[in-house]
C-alpha cells in the first residue's frame, strides 16, 4: 500500500524534532530511511513503478494566442473578410484621410486603387508619412476615422485586392 507524501513529510518532521538519527521503514512494496544529521534532513525513498508520479501536464499558456482586443478585423468563419488585404498602420500617429481640410479625401470605400498610390496620411512628431498601398485592389472598408489617433500595425483600410 505504500505511504503518500503527506505521509512521509509529517515522518520526516517527527524524526527531526525527536532527535532520533535514523529512522527506516520497510513494507512489502515500499522503503523508507529518514537519518537526521544537525545540518539538513536527508531521505532516501525507493518507490516501486506504480506509485510514481504523474507528470505534469503541459498546460498551454494563457494567452498566447489571446487575439489583440482593438482589432476590430480579425477573419472570421461567417464572413468573407479573409480574402480581403487588411492595410495596417506603419507607425504611431494621427491617420489623415486627406491632405489638407478642404482637400478631398485620398481614397474613399469603393475606389479601385493601384500599387504605390497614397491611402492617407500618418502624422508622426510633425512629420506628415504619406502611407502608399503595396497592393492595387478595391476599397471595401475604411476601419478609421479622420484624425483618429492610431497604433502601430493597427488596421486602417480593408482592400478587396484585383
Amino acid at each position: 500500500m505504500g505511504m503518500d507524501i503527506k505521509q512521509i513529510q509529517d515522518l520526516i518532521k517527527f524524526v527531526s524534532k525527536s532527535g532520533v538519527n535514523e529512522v527506516s521503514i520497510e513494507e512489502k512494496d515500499f522503503k523508507i530511511t529518514i537519518k537526521t544529521a544537525q545540518e539538513p534532513t536527508y531521505v532516501t525513498a525507493s518507490v516501486p513503478q506504480q506509485i510514481q508520479q504523474q507528470p505534469i501536464q503541459n498546460l498551454p499558456a494563457a494567452g498566447a494566442v489571446a487575439p489583440t482586443p482593438n482589432a476590430p478585423v480579425a477573419p472570421s468563419t461567417d464572413s468573407d473578410d479573409s480574402k480581403y488585404i487588411t492595410v495596417k498602420s506603419p507607425m504611431i500617429g494621427t491617420f489623415y484621410r486627406s491632405s489638407s481640410p478642404d482637400k478631398p479625401n485620398f481614397v474613399n470605400v469603393g475606389d479601385e486603387i493601384a500599387t504605390g498610390q497614397v491611402l492617407c496620411i500618418i502624422e508622426a512628431m510633425k512629420l506628415f508619412n504619406e502611407i502608399e498601398s503595396e497592393f492595387s485592389g478595391k476599397i471595401v472598408k475604411v476601419l478609421v476615422d479622420n484624425s483618429q489617433p492610431v497604433e502601430y500595425d493597427q488596421p486602417l483600410f480593408l482592400i478587396d485586392p484585383s
